[in-house]
C-alpha cells in the first residue's frame, strides 16, 4: 500500500466564511479529519461522507489529548495509505505545534501540505476595528504566547520595550502578572483590549488602558480562549469607542 499524506488545513478563528477554498477543498479530500477543540465543529459539514472524525481537543488549563498521541495517529493513519487532514484553530504555524508535526512526519517520510489561514490575532484586531500596524504608532507587531513550555513567562521588559504592537495568545489566565509586567516599561495609560472568541458568534470585546485591562477584563469575565492587544496602534479603537459614546465593552452577535 502506498504511503497517503498529511495536510495541516487552517480553520481559522471560527466562522466558515473565513476560511480559505484551499482549506474547505482539502477537507472534502479528507479520508480521516483530525480536529483541535476550538474549531467550529460545523467545519464537519464540509467533509465527504467516507471521512471519519477524530476529536483530539487541545486547550489551557482543560484535560486535553497528548501531543504525542496525535501524532502517532497522523503517522497510523497516513502509513495506511489515507489522506489525513489535522485541522487547527487559527493558524496551523502559529501556536499550534505546527513545528514538531511537520518534523515527525517527515522522519517517518510521510509527504506534508499546508494550508494556510487567518489567526485569532488579525480576527481579533479586525473586531476592533484596527491595524496592528500604523505608521504613526508602531512598526510592526510582535506575535506572542503568555507562557512557555517550562510555564515561565516571556520576557516582557524586552518584548515591551521594541514599541510593536503586542498580540499576545493564552494569557487571560494571567492577565494581572502580564499587565503588571509591561507596565515597568509602557505607561498605565498605553492603549490595550482583551478579545474573547475572536471571530465567532460569542466574541467579546474590552478595550481599556494598560494599565485597567486586568480589572476590567475580571469584572468582565473575559476568560480564554482570548488575544490582548497592547500597544499604540490599539488606540484607535479606543478613540472609535470614545467618539461614538459606546460603553468600553462590545458584543457582536452572530
Amino acid at each position: 500500500m502506498n504511503t497517503g499524506k498529511v495536510t495541516l488545513v487552517s480553520a481559522g478563528p471560527g466562522d466558515l466564511d473565513l476560511l480559505t477554498f484551499r482549506a474547505a477543498k482539502a477537507i472534502a479530500a479528507g479520508d480521516v479529519l483530525l480536529i483541535d477543540d476550538l474549531v467550529n465543529e460545523e467545519i464537519t459539514t464540509l467533509k465527504s461522507a467516507h471521512a471519519r472524525v477524530v476529536k483530539v481537543g487541545k486547550r489551557g488549563g482543560c484535560k486535553s489529548t497528548p501531543q504525542a498521541f496525535i501524532q502517532r495517529l497522523m503517522r497510523r493513519y497516513a502509513l495506511q495509505g489515507k489522506h489525513v487532514v489535522r485541522i487547527k484553530g487559527g493558524d496551523a504555524l502559529l501556536f499550534g505545534r505546527a513545528g514538531e508535526e511537520i518534523a515527525d512526519l517527515r522522519h517517518a517520510g510521510i509527504a506534508v501540505e499546508i494550508v494556510n489561514g487567518i489567526s485569532s490575532g488579525f480576527a481579533a484586531a479586525a473586531a476592533l476595528g484596527v491595524s496592528l500596524t500604523h505608521r504613526d504608532h508602531c512598526q510592526g507587531v510582535i506575535f506572542v504566547t503568555a507562557h512557555l513550555r517550562d510555564n515561565t513567562e516571556p520576557d516582557w521588559a524586552a518584548l515591551a520595550a521594541t514599541g510593536m504592537t503586542l498580540a499576545i495568545y493564552m494569557g487571560a489566565s494571567r492577565i494581572d502578572s502580564i499587565s503588571e509586567a509591561l507596565s515597568r516599561t509602557l505607561t498605565p495609560d498605553t492603549p490595550a483590549a482583551v478579545v474573547q472568541w475572536a471571530g465567532t458568534s460569542r466574541e467579546k470585546r474590552l478595550c481599556a488602558t494598560l494599565g485597567d485591562i486586568a480589572a476590567c477584563a475580571a469584572e468582565q469575565h473575559v476568560a480564554s480562549p482570548a488575544v490582548i492587544l497592547v500597544g499604540g496602534a490599539i488606540g484607535e479603537a479606543m478613540a472609535q469607542v470614545s467618539a461614538r459614546s459606546e460603553p468600553m465593552l462590545q458584543r457582536l452577535s452572530a
